[in-house]
């Protein structure tokens, strides 16, 4: 029985230092534009009926993303809405820390984080088409975590990036008060 519990010990110790050692000494590219290579990529697309600077205020508005995105159930921007400023958040219990690389209004909103095994990328593009907007968000994600689970990251990242759009084509869009599941990979 003692040698059993030293062999756990010892098991738990080399998988701690294991992983200590690949947050160590990963290193991520920051960019503006997603990682095509990452090992998890995914794009989708909504028609979101209301003005583009409708739907900027609401996507801008970070410190309120959790009052229409309840996968976020808090959020802080540390500074001005800018390239640069970082915010700290929670998604599905993962604890983030994110930074703006992009902030052009009623254009493009886009950062980059980092959590335990995982690096991402994400952007926002809004392009307006009169009374209504095109919005297409994408992310890559990358990590010794991500490449282990990548099958389990991209359909989770397909399922919340779809969630996000419905959610905020729900609050942009005047009125309305849909269901925001299904919506995200869909032009509507």
């Amino acid at each position: 029985m003692k040698k059993l519990l030293k062999l756990l010990i010892a098991l738990l110790l080399v998988i701690t230092v294991t992983i200590g050692a690949l947050e160590l000494f990963s290193s991520y590219r920051p960019s503006t534009d997603i990682h095509t290579n990452a090992a998890v990529t995914t794009k989708h697309t909504i028609i979101i009926h209301a003005p583009a600077e409708k739907v900027w205020q609401v996507m801008s508005d970070i410190n309120n993303w959790s009052s229409w995105q309840k996968q976020i159930p808090s959020i802080k921007l540390n500074g001005p809405l800018q390239a640069g400023s970082s915010f700290d958040w929670k998604n599905k219990g993962l604890t983030i820390h994110s930074t703006l690389h992009t902030v052009t209004p009623m254009h493009k909103l886009g950062w980059s984080g980092k959590a335990l095994g995982a690096f991402a990328i994400h952007n926002w593009i809004l392009m307006p088409k009169g009374d209504y907007t095109e919005v297409t968000v994408e992310e890559s994600m990358e990590g010794w975590l991500v490449w282990l689970l990548k099958g389990r990251f991209r359909s989770e990242l397909d399922k919340s990036l779809t969630y996000w759009l419905g959610a905020l084509k729900t609050a942009a869009e005047p009125g309305k008060r849909c269901s925001s599941r299904g919506h995200g990979s869909l032009r509507l």
